[in-house]
């Protein structure tokens, strides 16, 4: 019965690296238990770690320790058994009456005002929504925004503490176990032999060469130069900023370096080199807008029926507008006709005068020809008469 007992209680090597490798890999979470802090894991996930596990493949010569889910479920039970880790119960933690009655009360009279305001709004909103189909992405956003819409109401995690269990077995599913096994993990051992031999190193310090005391002398010059200039740097970005704050009378924050003294890593505290903003008349004005906007939306089903009948006005301009054109433009074709006809008349008259102007040159032209045929003709008739004249002695003669 001895043996028996010595080979429960003591765990093996194999045992103690397969509890070591959960123990580190298997995802946990903390919280309180019997007034301690505790880590827990569940069931399901430990399985799944191991069966991802180098023991869950099979070597040259030797099977694989685990294979199915079963496998594994009895080696926990094993784990369990020697006090590993040890089974315990899920117990949500109960509010008081008095909270519990308020919450209600303030629920009930929620979902009153909100149903009044629903009754109220669902007739504008069955008219709006032809119109708000048509708008555009950003009347959508807008209409999403307003304060008629319901919000969807903000998960809250249930608070709960563990309670041992009175059956201490090992189940798969969502089944919680507490961790007892707690090793030293080899970083935090690493971390710790490093820092004693610092110290041991710092303590022996006379003993160092001089060459080596001489340069940790000027890397801690260097050191102490570099926390001050960060310390100036601080108190100088404070006094620009003020200097700039007074002269402009708060319009203006320009801040150097804005992260030199946030909760950040020591590259991204030197970005960005400086920021600027500007809170003058403009943001004041856009504030004012802002709340303008908001209040605007309990009134919005009024504003869009303004905005409809703005919208009819504007089209019956625009009608009455093209009808004025219309009738210039008719205007302006009836007076384009009528010059044309004059243009017409004044072509006909002017051709008429022309041709008045023809026929009397020609008629001239007509007189001049018929008098110089007259002359040729009087000119032939007195030759002939010379010649018949001339051709009488010559007969008398002969």
């Amino acid at each position: 019965m001895c043996m028996s007992m010595q080979e429960v209680s003591e765990p093996t090597k194999e045992e103690k690296a397969v509890a070591k490798y959960l123990r580190f890999n298997c995802p946990t979470k903390s919280t309180n238990m019997m007034g301690h802090r505790v880590d827990y894991f569940i069931a399901s996930k430990a399985v799944d770690c191991l069966l991802d596990s180098k023991w869950a493949k099979a070597k040259k010569g030797e099977e694989a320790l685990f294979t199915t889910r079963e496998s594994v479920l009895d080696y926990c039970n094993r784990l369990l058994k020697k006090q590993f880790f040890h089974r315990a119960l899920k117990v949500m933690k109960k509010k008081p009456e008095k909270e519990t009655k308020k919450e209600k009360e303030k629920e009930k009279e929620k979902a009153k005002g909100d149903s009044s305001k629903e009754e109220e709004k669902k007739g504008k909103k069955e008219k709006e929504k032809k119109k708000e189909s048509e708008a555009g992405e950003s009347k959508k956003e807008k209409s999403d925004d307003s304060p008629g819409t319901p919000k969807k109401k903000k998960e809250v995690k249930k608070k709960f503490k563990l309670e041992p269990h009175e059956d201490q077995l090992f189940l798969d599913g969502n089944e919680v176990y507490v961790w007892i096994y707690d090793p030293v993990h080899f970083k935090t051992f690493a971390m710790g032999l490093i820092l004693v031999i610092a110290v041991i190193a710092a303590t022996l310090f006379p003993l160092w060469p001089a060459e080596m005391r001489v340069g940790v002398y000027y890397l801690s010059v260097a050191a102490g130069c570099f926390v001050a200039s960060i310390l100036l740097l601080a108190v100088a970005r404070c006094i620009l900023f003020l200097i700039i704050w007074v002269v402009t009378g708060g319009r203006h924050h320009f801040w150097f370096l804005p992260n030199l003294t946030a909760d950040v890593g020591f590259i991204d505290s030197f970005r960005p080199l400086y920021t600027h903003e500007y809170k003058g008349p403009r943001a004041n004005s856009k504030k004012g807008s802002d709340k303008s906007d908001d209040k605007a939306g309990d009134s919005a089903a009024s504003t869009k029926a303004q905005k409809s009948d703005s919208d009819e006005k504007s089209d019956s301009e625009k009608k009455d507008g093209d009808e004025d054109e219309d009738e210039e433009e008719e205007e302006k074709r009836q007076s384009d006709t009528d010059s044309d006809r004059r243009e017409d008349e004044g072509s006909q008259h002017s051709n008429g005068n022309d041709f008045e102007m023809i026929t009397r040159e020609e008629l001239e032209q007509h007189t001049e020809e018929e008098e110089e045929d007259e002359e040729e003709e009087e000119e032939t008739q007195e030759r002939k008469e010379g010649g018949a004249s001339e051709t009488k002695p010559q007969t008398a003669e002969t």
